[in-house]
């Protein structure tokens, strides 16, 4: 018998040589521009202003630690961004490690430097990777940094991470501090820019987060756009009650009092919070840790979930109601508006973004002095207790009762729909891994349905252009059969009434025709999610379905082309040079194939869904769009358009 050949006897002849010469270091800064997702998560506008971020937060680190009382942020045009603060200014002597750089350029050219390791120099900082104005600095096509430090003034710049010069002595000064000005380097962020919305709202977050840090904003009058201010003194003493107010506003609560405090516990950290419950208010939990933004939470947000439901679970217990059980603290946080910021030493976050808190300790520093609080909150005023208490008790008992009435069939919802063969609903029941399309007219719906895979697959055609409710009166709304249609097809209710669990569809998505009265049809449709639904778009359930224009064809090869750019680009690439390629041009999603719908559009794999969302950062922007796009106002509408007319200038509809 043959013996079987080694497999690690050789290598294959095809092989290419690898050796020690094919492996790459990389020193100093490099690593950051060459993979800066690793540091700042990518390079676009969220990246960008990441930057700013590590900025304001080393100023604010010195705030915390009580150096500084005052920050300013400037923003000036061609994204020039500058940061000062009236701490201690960061040290220029010379490093002890590296005698020949001062202790300045050792912190802005070497990863994993800084005062913040040891906890000598600063008990609670944002700063814990030594990575932060390095990074920035890598990343920045110019930075300039300026320190002045017992009455002497420094300055040193920097390009693209490396020092230009050695530190200069501008002299003496009569202040005190750090000022980093520097300018994103284009060829990292192609296409982002700072928003001053964005920097505003940041700025302001930092306010309100430490009440004894005085921090004024400045941006150029050019770059201000709705409600952001060129110019304003931000100092709240109130802190996050003064945050929580102003975002519930004159909004009804269930208990006149707000629950807040603000608690140092014997040296191993400190807690603020501030909740209250509106039911006619969005609910959000926004949470910070060394005020340092943890938009997905982490074991602080945990540690107040259990002690709030505790404490509740305990006063339902005193009164002898034997529904208490049923209280969760999903039930307890579903109608809460509250913002919760610690301070501890040397937290763990998952990642260099630092958007997850995962120190264990901070669970329980939370939980055992908001827990102690909160029985007392609840004691001193038992009629508000009741009442938040009975209100709670509603939410854990409407959730159960929606669990029931869940397992009812599909079949019955169509029923409901009193709409026979217009909404071809799919055979699979429960949410997971179903979608509905929802298509302009019947012949894209016949297109589509044909198209679908009935278990996973339902298709609602809705006729024309649907009513646009950014301007429409309340009682339009309700008189509106195709969004009445469409409301009874999703099953999970709008406004205030919206259940996610009622939702009957993993996935909404919009499929109109790849052209301008499309986007006009989807516009409208997003529109009316985003003011009837926005719980649906936070979930991660809306999304857009991205359909061909254009049908390349040569020989036997076939592409589709999105739109006029996608186009151009498969002509280059597709086909040889000077071939005589056959293009046609979809009228519309019913002038498709069934088949050519399927593979492009509509098969999970093959396709391209683009997910809608919003990030918390442009919430304001994203609302201030829809209502000059979409609102009562045209005026409004027509300046936006004198506005943007420059970008539009190219584009044609042909």
């Amino acid at each position: 018998m043959a013996k079987a050949p080694d497999l690690f006897d050789s290598a294959p002849a095809s092989s290419k040589a690898y050796t020690a010469k094919d492996i790459e270091v990389l020193e100093g800064l490099e690593p950051v521009r060459r993979r800066p997702g690793m540091y700042i998560g990518g390079t676009d506008e969220a990246a960008l202003h990441h930057l700013a971020a590590e900025i304001l937060d080393n100023a604010m680190d010195e705030a915390v630690a009580g150096f500084a009382t005052r920050i300013e942020v400037d923003l000036e045009p061609n994204d020039v961004l500058t940061v000062r603060d009236n701490g201690r200014g960061i040290p220029i002597d010379p490093h002890p490690k590296f005698k020949n750089k001062s202790a300045l350029e050792v912190i802005m050219t070497t990863l994993h430097s800084g005062g913040k390791f040891g906890g000598k120099v600063y008990d609670t900082s944002g700063g814990l990777h030594g990575v932060g104005s390095s990074v920035v600095n890598a990343l920045s096509e110019w930075m300039e940094v300026e320190v002045d430090r017992d009455r002497r003034g420094h300055q040193m710049r920097f390009e693209r991470g490396k020092p230009v010069g050695k530190l200069k002595d501008i002299g003496a000064v009569n202040r005190r501090g750090t000022i980093v000005r520097f300018h994103p380097d284009p060829q990292i962020f192609k296409d982002a820019h700072f928003s001053a919305a964005r920097l505003y709202r940041m700025v302001k977050s930092k306010a309100y987060l430490f009440r004894g840090v005085e921090i004024r904003w400045r941006c150029d009058p050019a770059l201000v756009r709705g409600e952001t201010p060129a110019e304003e003194t931000l100092k709240f003493p109130g802190g996050l009650l003064d945050f929580l107010r102003g975002e519930v506003g004159a909004g009804e609560t269930v208990t006149p009092r707000e629950f807040f405090g603000r608690i140092e516990s014997n040296g191993k950290g400190a807690v603020e919070w501030a909740i209250t419950w509106a039911p006619a208010i969005e609910p959000f939990l926004q949470s910070y840790c060394n005020t340092i933004p943890t938009p997905q939470g982490g074991t602080h947000e945990q540690g107040l979930r259990n002690a709030l439901t505790r404490a509740l679970r305990a006063h339902g217990e005193r009164v002898n109601s034997r529904k208490t059980a049923l209280v969760t603290p999903d039930d307890l946080m579903a109608q809460a508006c509250a913002v919760l910021s610690v301070f501890i030493r040397e937290p763990e976050f998952q990642g260099q973004t630092k958007e997850k808190l995962s120190t264990p300790d901070a669970q329980r520093l939370v939980e055992n002095v908001v827990r102690d609080h909160f029985d007392h909150w609840l004691a001193e005023n038992p009629a508000d207790a009741d009442r938040l208490f009975n209100f709670v008790l509603d939410l854990a008992e409407d959730r159960l009762r929606r669990r029931q009435e869940k397992e009812t069939q599909r079949k019955s919802a169509t029923r409901k729909l009193r709409l026979p063969g217009k909404l071809a609903d799919c055979t699979k029941s429960g949410q997971d891994g179903t979608e509905i399309f929802l298509v302009e007219g019947d012949s894209a719906g016949g297109s589509a349905k044909q198209a679908r895979d009935r278990a996973t697959q339902a298709v609602l055609p809705l006729r024309g252009k649907i009513l646009n409710v950014a301007s429409a009166a309340a009682g339009k709304l309700a008189q509106n059969q195709e969004l009445s249609d469409l409301v009874q097809a999703l099953g999970c209710g709008t406004g205030a009434k919206y259940r996610d669990d009622d939702l009957r569809y993993e996935r909404v998505i919009i499929m109109t025709d790849a052209d301008v009265d499309g986007a006009h049809i989807a516009s409208l449709l997003l529109t009316f999610f985003y003011r009837e639904m926005p719980r649906l778009i936070a979930k991660g359930h809306l999304h857009l379905a991205m359909p061909p224009l254009y049908r390349l064809s040569h020989g036997g090869t076939i592409v589709y082309a999105r739109d006029e750019a996608d186009r151009a680009r498969l002509l280059k690439s597709a086909f040889k040079p000077n071939a005589k390629v056959e293009v046609s041009r979809f009228k519309g999603l019913g002038e498709m194939m069934p088949a050519q719908l399927k593979e492009t559009t509509m098969r999970p794999g093959k396709r391209a869904l683009v997910r809608v969302e919003i990030a918390e950062a442009e919430k304001s922007r994203t609302e201030n769009l829809v209502e000059r796009l979409m609102g009562k106002k045209p005026e409004l509408r027509f300046q936006f358009i004198q506005e943007n007319a420059q970008f539009a200038a190219a584009a044609v509809d042909i």
